[in-house]
């Protein structure tokens, strides 16, 4: 009888102590709770259209402690960057000077950052030089597999280039990083449903 108790102290003990319990504040406090993002979201120039967003494998990056080397796209963090980016960026958009445009991107030093590559191409398909255009895309999709926007373009292309079988696939890609209510999916299908010759205003 006493043996028998002595097995029980330590499962009574146990049992007895008490028992701590984690408010949802100290899980927020650490590091849990939040939600939100996607492929898209947190663009500091406007609209997640108008101008590329971080990617799901870039908010990834952002939410990671441990040190690591400095990635691409912690360019945006340096003040000088964002600024010539931006002008890049209007040269594009607010006054179709795509040459400049091109120059401009080349001179931020940073080629294979997504967003860059993907403007440069952008901006050599609005010259009509589709091989360097094709070039700088592939660029931005090796930096960054699931920059949508790139995905976006690229897509385009393909539909100025007559191939529609791929473009399909490039709205598939889309659809599968950020779901198909984003613009990048809305604009790219309504591309894809006008008559093939259309003359995209993208």
């Amino acid at each position: 009888m006493i043996k028998s108790l002595m097995k029980l102290a330590p499962l009574a003990a146990v049992l007895t102590a008490p028992i701590i319990l984690y408010s949802p504040q100290s899980a927020i406090a650490a590091g849990g709770g939040g939600g939100g993002g996607g492929a898209g979201g947190g663009d500091p120039y406007g609209s997640h259209y108008d101008a590329p967003a971080a990617s799901s494998s870039q908010q990834r990056d952002r939410k990671t402690t441990k040190a690591k080397k400095p990635s691409k796209q912690s360019a945006f963090e340096d003040p000088a960057f964002r600024d010539a980016y931006r002008t890049a960026y209007a040269t594009i958009y607010q006054r179709n000077d795509y040459a400049a445009a091109i120059d401009q991107l080349h001179a931020l030093g940073h080629d294979d950052h997504p967003n860059v590559a993907n403007l440069i191409g952008y901006s050599y398909r609005k010259l009509g030089d589709y091989k360097q255009s094709q070039v700088w895309y592939e660029r931005a999709l090796k930096a960054d597999p699931n920059h949508v926007l790139t995905w976006n373009y690229y897509g385009l292309w393909q539909i100025e280039q007559g191939n529609r079988d791929q473009a399909q696939y490039h709205l598939s890609r889309i659809a599968a990083i950020c779901g198909t209510g984003c613009d990048e999916y809305r604009t790219l299908a309504a591309a894809l449903e006008k008559p093939p010759g259309t003359t995209l205003v993208y």
